[in-house]
């Protein structure tokens, strides 16, 4: 299978690719206001495109459960020099993860080539045609609300049911648009309106989302569902969980892994391949 990027192939028949998470905030989750500079952003960057990483993801805005929402312009501000810097530097294609058509638009001029849009194109009508005309990579992520209300408990007739037709209807908004089907990547939203049982399910049941026809992208790193099946370590403390999730997501399914230990859990992935090519 192939996940078309803008001018980029990125073959998923290999083994899952790993995006490595940058992110330009001052208040994200795990690393908040460790790379909130364009030189610690890009330096970061650099660092997990040496480690291995296939594809790095730039974030301006935090995303936790209660994070207050930026401008368009203050988010342009922070990812748009590392975006452009990145492209310069290195061959690892870019991915930018916002919901807003504007910043997409600036980091698609800037050399980026992924849009990772946790809305699933519902937040900002323009964000599709924006990505048929730069011929992008799209990641179409099922949230249940917004970031400021999704984890008040979040409740669900069907749980699998409900986020399969979610996605089945953001693949529909991206082909109307002209966004081709090779282009489109689908991730189930781990943490965004789910609670800790939701998350086990649906890594339990990645399969599912098969009959959706696009490559899966999980996003289990560091998250709280982590921390509270473990005593409440925090979030930098969460590497063994997040590379056992990890695994478990390759296992059923996943053709994307996004990380913020590129080099572990690399480490841990080539080890689970052998282990099951032997």
């Amino acid at each position: 299978m192939i996940w078309r990027c803008r001018s980029r192939d990125l073959r998923l028949d290999t083994g899952p690719l790993l995006m490595g998470i940058v992110n330009v905030t001052p208040d994200s989750f795990s690393d908040g206001g460790r790379y909130d500079t364009t030189d610690t952003a890009l330096a970061r960057a650099l660092e997990l495109a040496g480690e291995g990483a296939d594809i790095i993801d730039i974030g301006g805005e935090s995303t936790r459960p209660g994070a207050a929402g930026v401008t368009a312009e203050q988010e342009i501000d922070r990812v748009v020099p590392v975006v452009a810097a990145l492209a310069r530097r290195t061959d690892v294609p870019v991915s930018v993860d916002t919901y807003k058509s504007a910043v997409a638009q600036r980091c698609l001029d800037a050399g980026a080539s992924v849009i990772n849009d946790i809305s699933g194109l519902r937040f900002d009508p323009a964000m599709a045609g924006i990505a048929a005309r730069y011929h992008a990579g799209l990641v179409l992520m099922h949230i249940k609300g917004t970031p400021q209300d999704m984890q008040r408990d979040p409740v669900y007739e069907d749980l699998l049911g409900e986020i399969a037709s979610y996605l089945q209807g953001a693949i529909e908004i991206a082909l109307a648009a002209g966004v081709e089907r090779s282009a489109i990547a689908i991730d189930p939203g781990i943490g965004f309106g789910k609670t800790v049982a939701h998350n086990l399910t649906i890594l339990k049941d990645l399969r599912h989302f098969e009959r959706l026809d696009c490559p899966m992208v999980i996003g289990v790193s560091r998250k709280s569902f982590i921390g509270k099946l473990n005593d409440g370590v925090p979030a930098d403390q969460r590497l063994p969980g997040s590379i056992a999730a990890a695994l478990a997501a390759i296992a059923a399914g996943a053709a994307v892994l996004r990380v913020h230990d590129v080099a572990a859990t690399r480490q841990a992935v080539a080890t689970h391949r052998a282990i099951a090519g032997a």
